[in-house]
């Protein structure tokens, strides 16, 4: 008898689970919402590099380049004996402005001081981490960040917008290798 209602049992189970189909999920996707988000985002950037064009053309005389990582950037002071620049396990000590694109200030080099980077190991705004990197010691340099290596769309919460392109001098005053770092 517990053999037939075990075989019953099973039967039905399998009867069950056979003609069930998959069900249609409550909620499509059409996946507007992702396109007119990067359709925003294109114009945005679009918007923005023009502005930052608009500052390089403006200034003829000024030699901008262009990074790879999605900025611009000139020498106020170059140093080209020293080719030591910051890398992965070194303190980088440095002063800094930040000015809007249209050369407003937001925050003074004297507000910002002193600065101390343990370069890759610290959360500091994108486009200065890449630009950091580029500099030698005693380096003035002028960068122009679109917002998205900036703040983002977040601003910094006190004085830096939403969706805000930046202007930062920054002086490279000295590069130190971090001691607490493993030798090899």
């Amino acid at each position: 008898m517990k053999k037939i209602a075990a075989s019953l049992l099973l039967g039905i189970l399998i009867a069950a689970c056979s003609n069930q189909q998959a069900r249609e999920p409550i909620n499509r996707s059409s996946g507007t919402f992702m396109k007119e988000s990067i359709e925003r985002n294109k114009k945005l950037v679009a918007s923005e590099e023009s502005q930052i064009d608009s500052i390089i053309k403006s200034n003829p005389s000024v030699k901008y380049l262009t990074s790879d990582k999605g900025f611009w950037y000139h020498y106020e002071t170059e140093v080209t004996a020293d080719t030591i620049t910051p890398k992965r396990g070194d303190i980088a000590y440095f002063d800094y402005d930040v000015k809007d694109i249209g050369g407003n200030l937001i925050y003074s080099e004297t507000e910002m001081r002193p600065q101390e980077y343990y370069v890759d190991k610290e959360n500091i705004m994108m486009g200065l981490r890449y630009g950091i990197k580029l500099m030698n010691k005693g380096e003035k340099v002028t960068f122009l960040f679109p917002s998205h290596v900036a703040y983002g769309y977040h601003g910094d919460n006190k004085k830096i917008g939403t969706n805000e392109p930046l202007v930062c001098t920054v002086t490279l005053n000295d590069i130190k290798p971090d001691p607490q770092a493993k030798q090899n």
